[in-house]
């Protein structure tokens, strides 16, 4: 074990779905308590504290999550990076310890988010009926009614047809069996805020929101949190062994944005900024997709998933709809996609979605996802993007301690 190896200790979320008696204080300390609680630490041990929180980001949630899990008088960073801001909060702390400044910190995200409606829409700039190319917003004007959408359904919705206009192959019924498969799998997921599954025909025939995702093909917008206990590799020798034992490895850990491309000035564009996430953290982790036992990703629409299949290169490029179609994302195939439900079913309560993530890859390398568990699984990756845009990319190893 490397002085600069990084390890979860602890790790946990609350269900996710409506708590209409819970604001967000209370769901972040929910979360954090339970957390500390499967490290077999407690808030004194801790060095830092990043509390991710995007749709009240401006409200200071790490320092009023303080007062009820303790006020050690520890630095508190509020971290809000679109649906990247539970990955965020991770990277911070890991930035934190490998900076020498502490040997264990938290990090939460957590949001309130049911009944929120349809997000994304208008990026804060009133619309108009004309378009001129300088000043400010010029060629990030709003883009309703001129080239396309920049609310959240349609973007992801182009973003599928895009990938099938390139490379072929593509159908409604097609995105429609990825939602399916991912609906099944929420039966096994308690914590899942819709835990129930779909038949082809029944999500075919859901409301349309944006070609070619229905309703039960996009995300659910949902309360809820999630907290890691982050721990580095010196700290760890000193533990127990049964907390060296469950303790998940961080391979690799890696946060991007866009790079500049013309484009994606226009359109977002979500494939680059995750393609180059994924191929750093292999290179990190010195492991390839095909060492890969699950893979959670961002699938906030259907259409996500498919490109995030050949973004993450878990198959050739333009490759996504034989990969699908040979069964390799089931529970019983090659490499697992989403065994939790995905955002789909268990819910996306944007700060917590990227610790939610890591949480249910954490439960399979551990051995404890009961009846969803990936057998023998050693290494998984958990995926996140926001528009605006970020990227989280962790790669997770299960403990030979």
């Amino acid at each position: 074990m490397a002085n600069d190896d990084l390890w979860i200790l602890g790790i946990n979320m609350t269900k996710f779905g409506k708590h209409p008696d819970k604001d967000v204080v209370d769901l972040a300390s929910e979360a954090a308590m339970a957390a500390l609680a499967d490290a077999g630490v407690t808030m004194a041990d801790m060095g830092v504290l990043a509390a991710g929180n995007l749709m009240g980001a401006a409200a200071g949630v790490g320092q009023q999550l303080q007062k009820q899990i303790g006020q050690t008088g520890i630095p508190v960073f509020n971290v809000a990076n679109a649906c990247a801001t539970g990955a965020t909060a991770i990277r911070t702390v890991i930035m934190a310890i490998k900076a020498g400044e502490c040997e264990m910190g938290l990090a939460v995200g957590v949001e309130k988010l049911s009944g929120a409606g349809m997000l994304g829409a208008g990026m804060g700039v009133a619309a108009s009926d004309t378009w001129t190319p300088t000043g400010r917003f010029g060629a990030v004007s709003t883009l309703e009614g001129k080239t396309g959408t920049d609310m959240m359904p349609g973007v992801f919705a182009q973003v599928g047809m895009e990938y099938g206009h390139k490379y072929g192959g593509t159908s409604f019924e097609l995105f429609a069996r990825i939602s399916e498969k991912n609906h099944r799998n929420s039966t096994l997921n308690p914590l899942a805020a819709i835990q129930k599954d779909m038949s082809l025909e029944q999500i075919m025939n859901e409301p349309m929101i944006a070609y070619p995702n229905t309703r039960a093909m996009c995300s659910a917008n949902s309360d809820g949190a999630a907290a890691a206990v982050i721990v580095s590799g010196e700290k760890l020798r000193t533990l127990s062994s049964q907390q060296q034992k469950r303790a998940v490895k961080i391979s690799a850990s890696v946060l991007t944005s866009d790079p500049y491309e013309e484009g994606c000035q226009i359109l977002p564009n979500v494939n680059t900024l995750t393609r180059l996430a994924a191929k750093q953290a292999y290179e990190l982790a010195g492991i390839g997709p095909e060492d890969l036992d699950l893979v959670e990703l961002h699938d906030c629409f259907a259409t996500a998933e498919l490109v995030h299949y050949d973004n993450l290169m878990l198959c050739p490029e333009g490759g996504a709809v034989d990969f699908f179609n040979s069964g390799a994302t089931w529970r019983d195939g090659s490499t697992p996609v989403n065994v939790s439900g995905g955002l789909e079913s268990k819910g996306h309560p944007i700060a917590a979605t990227g610790i939610a993530n890591i949480w249910e890859i954490c439960h399979h390398l551990r051995g404890e996802a009961g009846p969803r568990q990936i057998e023998g699984a050693k290494v998984g990756l958990a995926h996140v993007i926001g528009l605006g845009s970020a990227c989280g990319v962790h790669i997770l190893e299960k403990s030979g301690l």
